[in-house]
């Protein structure tokens, strides 16, 4: 009996709450309702973390040499398309950097805003290919907490603010997220094409600083919402989850770069052999080996 009376409080606070949505987006595929995404984001974890590493146990890796190639390319030109179409819609024509709230008419330029983030907010289930590819490879060592952690966060974050902020300041990170992934995904593509591509890799430790760029950049442009003395933004808890996201990112970008570069882990060879012979222990063949 109790349950049932949390159940229908639930469900009518769900139905006040949703009574705030944009109504422009109501039929968009995967807008009527957070179920869908939900269901699709379990399932991703599951299969990532559990089922996909079981079923290829027993198999060879795949060979999906081509077919990341045309996935890391088709991202950046995707990627691309979308700087343009943020830029167009707002941050180019017509937004300051600062309160830039959103704009819930049907203008032609306000429509675009809003189609704009919905195309951001799919792009982060196409972006989870990425870690299937891991599984298929049998490359588990690289799907990290953090990993799976980003690829999961970020669309069920994002389907909460095209249902009720599809535009305004709250799009600044997205901007910024799609202008890093046209440098990463870059990578990505050359790297897959094979060893005669690796010495056009030299950026590899810049892009985790430029990750990190992104994230102070965009837990500045949030804070300063917080010393605005007038800017009715119209959800703030948005701005901040922005916020805490930024931090939250921030900090777990700045452990891996301190273990994958300050202690070596993911230095170029030549460089993990200096860091051994200064620490006094090397690893060869995964034998610890102490150095006299």
């Amino acid at each position: 009996m109790a349950f049932n009376s949390w159940t229908s409080r639930a469900v009518l606070l769900y139905d006040e709450w949703i009574k705030e949505a944009d109504p422009r987006v109501e039929d968009w595929p995967l807008m009527s309702s957070p179920f869908p995404q939900a269901f699709i984001i379990a399932a991703y974890v599951y299969f990532v973390t559990s089922l996909g590493p079981r079923l290829m146990e027993n198999r060879k890796p795949f060979d999906l040499k081509q077919p990341m190639i045309i996935y890391n390319f088709s991202i950046v030109a995707f990627s691309l398309y979308m700087i343009y179409e943020f830029l167009m819609s707002g941050w180019a024509n017509g937004y300051s950097y600062g309160c830039d709230l959103v704009d819930y008419s049907s203008s032609p330029q306000a429509l675009r805003m809003a189609w704009t983030c919905w195309l951001y907010y799919f792009s982060k289930f196409i972006e989870m290919l990425d870690t299937i590819f891991f599984v298929l490879r049998k490359k588990n060592s690289q799907i990290s907490f953090l990993h799976v952690y980003h690829h999961s966060i970020m669309p069920f974050t994002w389907w909460f603010g095209v249902k009720f902020a599809p535009g305004g300041l709250g799009t600044f990170h997205a901007l910024l997220n799609c202008c890093v992934h046209v440098i990463m995904y870059s990578y990505y593509a050359l790297s897959a094409m094979g060893p005669a591509y690796q010495k056009y890799l030299w950026w590899k430790k810049h892009m985790t600083t430029i990750q990190l760029i992104q994230f102070v950049m965009v837990t500045l442009h949030i804070a300063q919402f917080f010393f605005m003395k007038d800017c009715p933004y119209q959800f703030p808890v948005f701005l901040y989850v922005i916020g805490l996201y930024g931090l939250v990112f921030l900090v777990l970008f700045l452990n891996f770069y301190y273990h994958a570069y300050t202690k070596g882990k993911r230095l170029p060879k030549t460089q993990q052999n200096g860091i051994c012979q200064q620490n006094g222990i090397c690893h060869q063949n995964g034998v610890h080996k102490k150095t006299e």
